[in-house]
């Protein structure tokens, strides 16, 4: 079976193939297309917004399409940056640039907790969707540490790894990622329909 992811994040997209294409499923993203789209992601949830970027590809191209949104949450920053995480201090700020500034913001804090909280949307030509959410919960580290993964990981430590997601490989970041969970849980549902 074929799905469209619509992104154009490749590291997105890596992470989906890695995941589904296992699995038996063919990968397609916003980058196999000839023409540009964009997709305003106005929503107020992580859901609302995954809806509206998979809805809008699978009436558009007459598909079955899915999206993910996905952010962190940080307690002591009443959950920013949250659904604007990608956007959160300018779209094309740097996340060097980004973490460093929230490392900042938390010099003092003694509540570090965070969340890396994804929605995956499935969504048909017909209307009917479906979201899955997965979280992975986290605290925010002292100092930026590790080089693999991307945006924020590398000031996300994860307990369980006693360091930062970008301090771990990428197949084992793989393993417990916010976006794997809510994967799973849409792998089950698409178990569960053939």
């Amino acid at each position: 079976m074929e799905i469209f992811i619509a992104t154009s994040n490749k590291n997105k997209v890596k992470e989906f193939k890695d995941m589904l294409e296992p699995k038996g499923y063919s990968i397609k993203s916003l980058n196999d297309l000839d023409e540009e789209i964009e997709i305003e992601e106005n929503g107020q949830t992580f859901e609302e917004n995954a809806i509206i970027k998979a809805s809008t590809i699978a009436k558009r191209f007459n598909i079955v399409a899915i999206s993910d949104d996905s952010g962190l949450e940080i307690d002591a920053l009443n959950k920013e940056p949250g659904i604007y995480s990608a956007r959160y201090l300018g779209h094309d700020t740097s996340y060097d640039y980004k973490n460093s500034q929230i490392l900042l913001k938390l010099k003092n804090e003694t509540n570090r907790d965070c969340r890396y909280v994804c929605s995956i949307a499935i969504c048909y030509p017909s209307g009917e969707n479906h979201v899955f959410t997965g979280i992975l919960e986290g605290s925010i580290a002292y100092e930026m540490t590790g080089s693999n993964g991307f945006g924020y990981d590398p000031i996300f430590y994860y307990e369980p790894f006693k360091t930062t997601l970008a301090n771990v490989p990428l197949d084992l970041k793989n393993q417990v990622s916010h976006r794997h969970i809510a994967l799973m849980k849409l792998l089950e549902y698409l178990d569960a329909k053939e």
